[in-house]
């Protein structure tokens, strides 16, 4: 019966809305090569959905909880020291508040799910190419097209110098973009292995040239992660390969991996006797990164820990309406004479700048997103195997975006914070769809 009625329910989909979705497609594929048409177009399909669907949007409750933090974010910046500051800073949250409630919408099926898995793992493949090249070629380049419609920078070498960012401003925000395009590729990659061991000896020709490509793909961008030589990056890599490994029952690998990463972080982290001989068989590119034996003279003011306690101090003075967006880099100037963008973690920069009601109920709102995103994975009775693998991949991907934000800050690259809120958009969208599908079937069953 269920099955029966998702069927009915994409088909529906499908001819109503095929139009708005391609466009979205589009923009993603295009948006890490000209980030303004990738959100004029994503901007557009949005509006669009507004106004078709805004009362479906309206009655939802998780938009009025997002409601209700802009208004809260309105308030803070009203308070705010430099409000002009304050009110530019809206513009990296609130727009996409509207994103996430017109694409929740529009994405309502596991088939788009992996149509904007595909596209970012395709997506991905020139920005990487780019920034090899940039690595290793010396590729140097300073190309514009009407000012920023079209608009990439390079720098011979990489920004920080050694570490591979491609066309993004910095390797730390370019790790952050490969990380996510990482975890949704495997997802892709294990699906098609699964249905080359299915089809093994039957038509598996027609399964090798996408399972190649994401073969390809999968190798390529986690390379080029390692030469960021962003830990996090790192970090959360790893973390998405156990991950897998455990959804698989793959324990051979989680055992492996779990050595590897041990081995890595003795070399790092053990005594000199214990750690000396780690290191015989640990590259120093990867211990030494860890242990910032790589960068011994870093100032304690580009320290996360100092940055942490500051923003932390500055959000226990101002607990309720904050010191205003995007003032934390004026502040931390002032107090340790060093220009600083963001203090490398999302809340408490958050916390800092709005207030803690204002970031206790973001974060209350993420909780609710990955909780029924959860409750719906566990209803493996009415979801196949191969839906319920992409799926996770959309939560693991979600999972790993906490996790960058709380070493790092994706919000102010306009390609990372719109990619996250897509992300969102996806699972609260499958999510309600399948909710409200799933109630209408026991309501017919009681009838």
């Amino acid at each position: 019966m269920l099955g029966a009625s998702l069927n009915k329910l994409f088909y529906y989909f499908k001819s109503h809305w095929q139009s708005s979705w391609n466009y979205s497609l589009w923009a993603m594929l295009i948006f890490p090569l000209s980030p303004l048409l990738g959100a004029v177009t994503i901007g557009v399909v949005s509006l669009i959905t507004w106004v078709k669907q805004y009362r479906k949007i309206s009655r939802r409750p998780l938009n009025w909880g997002f409601a209700l933090l802009s208004v809260l974010l309105i308030i803070s910046a009203g308070f705010a020291q430099d409000k002009t500051t304050a009110f530019v800073g809206l513009f990296n949250l609130l727009p996409f508040f509207l994103v996430l409630a017109a694409h929740s919408t529009l994405i309502q099926t596991f088939a788009q799910l992996r149509q904007m898995a595909w596209i970012l793992v395709i997506g991905s493949m020139p920005v990487v190419t780019i920034g090899l090249g940039q690595l290793f070629l010396g590729w140097s380049l300073k190309f514009e097209i009407l000012w920023i419609v079209l608009a990439w920078t390079i720098r011979p070498g990489g920004n920080p110098p050694g570490r591979i960012a491609s066309l993004f401003l910095h390797a730390n925000t370019f790790a952050a973009y490969l990380v996510i395009v990482f975890i949704l590729g495997l997802g892709l990659w294990l699906e098609q292995w699964r249905l080359g061991i299915r089809y093994r000896g039957l038509s598996i020709g027609k399964n090798s040239v996408p399972f190649l490509f994401l073969t390809v793909a999968i190798i390529t961008n986690f390379i080029a992660l390692i030469f960021t030589s962003s830990r996090n990056g790192w970090a959360i890599a790893i973390f998405a390969c156990l991950a897998y490994a455990l959804y698989q029952g793959w324990r051979i690998l989680v055992g492996s991996v779990a050595a590897i990463v041990s081995s890595v972080l003795l070399a790092a982290f053990a005594p000199s006797p214990v750690a000396q001989f780690f290191r015989q068989y640990v590259p120093a590119f990867f211990w030494a990164r860890l242990n910032d034996d790589m960068y011994p003279d870093r100032p304690v003011a580009l320290m996360r820990k100092t940055q942490w306690e500051f923003a932390w101090s500055l959000a226990q003075e101002h607990p309720w309406t904050g010191w205003g967006l995007r003032s934390f880099s004026r502040l931390y100037k002032a107090q340790m004479q060093i220009p600083l963008g963001h203090p490398h973690n999302f809340f408490l920069m958050l916390s800092a700048e709005t207030g803690f009601p204002s970031t206790f109920l973001f974060c209350g709102l993420l909780a609710w997103i990955l909780i029924t995103g959860v409750q719906l994975l566990r209803k493996s009775i009415y979801i196949n195997t191969e839906d319920r693998l992409i799926f996770f991949s959309y939560l693991l991907a979600f999972v790993g975006w906490i996790l960058l934000n709380t070493v790092d800050v994706t919000l102010f690259d306009i390609r990372l914070n719109a990619l996250s809120w897509l992300i969102l958009a996806a699972i609260c969208g499958v999510v309600h769809r399948y909710n409200q599908q799933n109630r209408l079937d026991i309501s017919s069953k009681l009838k």
